[in-house]
């Protein structure tokens, strides 16, 4: 007998045994993807088959059994010590891995233990290897989980070989106990999978797969592959999203046309609106109009004061555009409703043309408001001998700095903080903080490193070029940021460029008309669920719908640039991640956790509810389960909820859907965002309800009380679908009208006739030469 020895007394687990007879079960594991089951003389045909299904479904990359990314365990592995620094483990996981495998010894002799107890470990451990999903099957979601792990012919033989009557020990399997324990090669090919580079333990061997285990995943090209998951759509040019820091993790989502949106910590949204100001907002259905809802910041003490402040364009009385802040207040009874009689206006600017509108407010953690405004608007900042930005007598193409808590002696309705670097000088204002900026669009301060607090406090604000520069700036007190003296690196206008100072604040980055025309400032990283992106200076390009990173260098005290790809199937085939975004990327937030967002839409305009918020997601590494929670507070809502429902496809849905005939791949870089593709859900009648189950992988004993196996977890069957329209970088289109959208707060539209489509298409043409005529417009008006 090859077999180990088991202890006297359970002789019941030798493999000299009769056992009694076993109810024949046809069921082979990698023939259930059809629903069929498939008796062992058509094992061939069947391994043949599952090749086939298999093919651009399985894909291996490194995910635990949970369906997320593996992660670093916070404690030291005491058992699966293979997998202590990355892996699907954590120290409770390995404890109970360690205390089974104990069980099971327990029931073998000496010499058993020292034959095969190291076969018996490796194979337990596998649920903590990085590629678990891949070794259990369970990265194909149509497949049974395997009871063993994925092992390698060689391998699988020799523990066969040696230990074969442990095999009762490992599964409950009553298939397998009964013909593999005395037929190596049936039993070896059941554990076979297809992609022999993740069999274990050749797993372990491949230096092409666990060079950069756990880094973020680049492409050839070094572009950063990461993934998103949708969270909110439907919205008119949300302009942005922030929290009130008051730990009830609501997230506040603004649209152009004055209207602000409660959404709660379970991606559902209140019916009523927390503040409708779209009657006094001056906002227009034209594509591009930068007038509207520009900014929004809470108050660092808005917990107790219930106080907030806005930033909007509108016209006054004598038909004179303008710029107006204002502070608000929160109703008393209901904190989801702001009160809109308690408008109290800090601050008017009067601005000379319709864009260039700046729009950013923010509160530093100094507690005063920083408001950032553009240069007045038109090409080149044309006003006055300088322009306005270079103009220190004017409050345009500035960083602000006030304290709103008080008014000053002048009768202002705030303060001027005593340490503003122009306080003293007769010819300032002594709200500049800043100056020489041109159109900064979306500023965010920087919470620092989670561990250290190093970089915390920082501003960082992209800021709109002219004709050739993009750039990302950190604002410095008392800083001139070069315009319209300069653009980016470069010199703008030549003569103010040779007279102006050599102590010009320059951008941390630029980049040219060839990459993007409308820069969008992000944040950096410094949430929790993602710990690769820490440090991460995420932004984009509204134009090119381009994705970028900025990662300091602190030795060259430089930084370096490095794109974002989204789409890769291969990278981002996790439940519930999508590949795809809208193009026109409006705005950046992060949660109340530090978490990282950017807002999008396919149609530019303010009345156009295309929009949608989309959530940033590492799949190469995940921060270990449980360290991330956070309870908010409970909340009473008086308003309705409305619950979230997607409309962008996930990639698995995409891959396992029948009219899929390509999967999607990640765009070139070349051509910026990914071409979107979504879809409204319709329940068929009589359409099962999409459960979600984890099973737990655990040996069982022979002979034992076993536990009841987890089931899967399963996907709804494709449903019918209305989709969304899509968008094309190289030659943009959309589902829009060719008139103008002056009314779109309504219900969405009923689609059309099949008779008129044809007269609908006949106007795709029309309305791709209106985004054409944006995009050449944009670039020859900025």
């Amino acid at each position: 007998m090859n077999g180990l020895y088991l202890k006297d007394g359970q002789v019941s687990y030798t493999s000299d045994l009769r056992k009694p007879p076993v109810e024949k079960v046809n069921i082979w594991p990698h023939c259930h993807r059809f629903g069929v089951a498939i008796s062992s003389p058509d094992f061939l045909f069947c391994l043949f088959v599952s090749l086939l299904c298999q093919a651009g479904m399985l894909w291996g990359h490194p995910q635990c059994l949970d369906y997320g990314p593996p992660f670093q365990p916070p404690f030291h592995l005491e058992f699966c010590t293979a997998y202590e620094t990355f892996g699907c483990c954590d120290q409770e996981k390995d404890n109970s891995i360690g205390a089974k495998y104990w069980e099971i010894m327990d029931y073998i002799d000496p010499q058993g233990h020292k034959l095969c107890g190291g076969y018996i470990k490796d194979i337990l451990c596998q649920v903590c290897s990085p590629y678990a999903a891949h070794l259990y099957d369970a990265e194909n979601l149509q497949t049974p989980l395997r009871n063993l792990p994925g092992l390698c012919f060689d391998y699988c033989s020799e523990f066969h070989f040696y230990c074969r009557s442990a095999i009762t020990l490992l599964t409950n399997d009553k298939h397998i106990q009964e013909c593999c324990e005395k037929n190596k090669t049936r039993f070896c090919n059941l554990l076979n999978i297809q992609d022999q580079d993740y069999c274990y333990p050749d797993v372990l061997k491949n230096t092409d797969l666990n060079r950069n285990l756990g880094s973020v995943v680049e492409d050839p090209k070094g572009c950063l592959q990461l993934c998103l998951t949708e969270v909110a759509n439907g919205l008119r040019n949300p302009v942005l999203m922030l929290h009130a820091n008051d730990n009830t993790h609501r997230m506040f989502v603004a649209e152009q046309v004055g209207i602000i949106w409660v959404y709660l910590p379970d991606g559902s949204r209140l019916e009523e609106p927390f503040l409708d100001i779209k009657k006094i907002v001056l906002a227009t259905p034209w594509i591009g109009d930068e007038r509207g809802f520009l900014g929004m910041a809470f108050h660092p003490k808005h917990k107790h004061n219930r106080k907030f402040y806005i930033y909007y364009s509108y016209m006054d009385k004598k038909k004179v555009e303008k710029i107006r802040i204002s502070e608000f207040k929160v109703l008393a009874s209901d904190i989801n409703k702001a009160n809109p009689h308690s408008e109290r206006s800090l601050l008017e600017l009067e601005e000379p043309a319709a864009n260039h509108n700046g729009g950013q407010l923010l509160f530093g953690l100094d507690g005063y408001m920083y408001l950032f405004t553009g240069d007045g608007g038109k090409a080149g900042d044309p006003f006055g001998k300088f322009g306005n930005a270079q103009n220190k007598s004017t409050l345009l193409g500035k960083v602000l700095r006030i304290d709103v808590n008080g008014k000053s002696p002048d009768g202002k309705p705030y303060r001027i903080p005593p340490d503003n670097p122009f306080v003293s000088d007769p010819k300032a204002l002594p709200e500049i903080y800043a100056y020489g900026v041109r159109n900064m669009w979306r500023c965010a301060v920087d919470r620092g490193d989670p561990v250290t607090h190093k970089g915390r406090g920082r501003i960082f604000c992209g800021d709109v070029g002219q004709n050739r520069f993009e750039e990302v700036d950190i604002i410095v007190k008392g800083g001139n940021y070069g315009w319209r003296a300069k653009e980016g690196f470069e010199c703008y206008d030549t003569k103010l460029c040779h007279n102006s100072s050599l102590d010009d604040i320059l951008p941390i980055f630029a980049y040219g008309h060839t990459v993007g025309k409308s820069v969008t400032g992000g944040y950096v990283y410094r949430g929790c669920e993602s710990p690769n992106l820490n440090g991460l200076y995420i932004f984009g390009d509204f134009m090119s719908g381009r994705l970028m990173a900025l990662q300091e260098d602190e030795r060259r005290n430089k930084w370096k640039k490095q794109d974002i790809c989204i789409g890769s199937t291969k990278v981002c085939a996790f439940p519930g991640l999508i590949s795809s975004y809208n193009k026109y990327i409006i705005s950046f937030a992060e949660d109340e956790a530090g978490e990282l967002y950017f807002m999008a839409t396919s149609y530019p305009s303010a009345y156009a509810p295309h929009g949608s918020i989309y959530k940033f997601v590492d799949p190469a590494r995940r921060a270990p389960p449980g360290k991330c929670k956070h309870k908010p507070i409970s909340l009473k809502t008086k308003s309705k909820r409305i619950p979230f429902v997607p409309l962008a496809k996930t990639v698995l849905e995409l891959l396992n859907d029948p009219a899929t005939t390509k999967p999607p791949t990640t765009s070139p870089i070349s051509t910026g965002a990914t071409q979107t593709t979504s879809s409204k859900k319709a329940k068929k009648p009589g359409s099962p309800k999409s459960s979600t189950k984890l099973s737990a992988v655990k040996p069982t004993m022979a002979g034992k009380k076993r536990q009841a196996k987890g089931s899967r977890i399963k996907l709804d069957p494709p449903e019918e679908t209305t989709k969304a329209p899509k968008v094309y970088i190289a030659s943009p289109v959309t589902s829009l009208p060719a008139k103008r959208y002056s009314q779109i707060t309504g219900p969405k539209k009923k689609l059309l006739p099949k008779k008129t489509v044809s007269a609908r298409e006949k106007k795709q043409k029309k309305k791709g030469s209106v985004l054409r005529s944006f995009l050449q417009t944009q670039e020859n008006f900025q």
